[in-house]
C-alpha cells in the first residue's frame, strides 16, 4: 500500500482513505484531519513545496 504524508502534520494517510482532501494547482493534496486541511486552507504557501 502507498502511503502519502499530510503536508501540515506530516502522518502518513492512505489516499485510498484519506480524513480529507484538496486539489490545488493541478496538485492533490491529502490530510488526516479536516483540521489539517483547514490549517493548510489558512496558510497554502506555508505548506506546499517550492519548485
Amino acid at each position: 500500500m502507498r502511503m502519502v504524508k499530510d503536508p501540515v502534520c506530516n502522518m502518513s494517510v492512505d489516499p485510498e482513505k484519506p480524513g480529507a482532501t484538496e486539489t490545488f494547482n493541478g496538485k492533490t493534496y491529502y490530510f488526516c484531519s479536516n483540521k489539517c486541511k483547514a490549517t493548510f486552507d489558512k496558510n497554502r504557501d506555508a505548506f506546499i513545496e517550492k519548485a
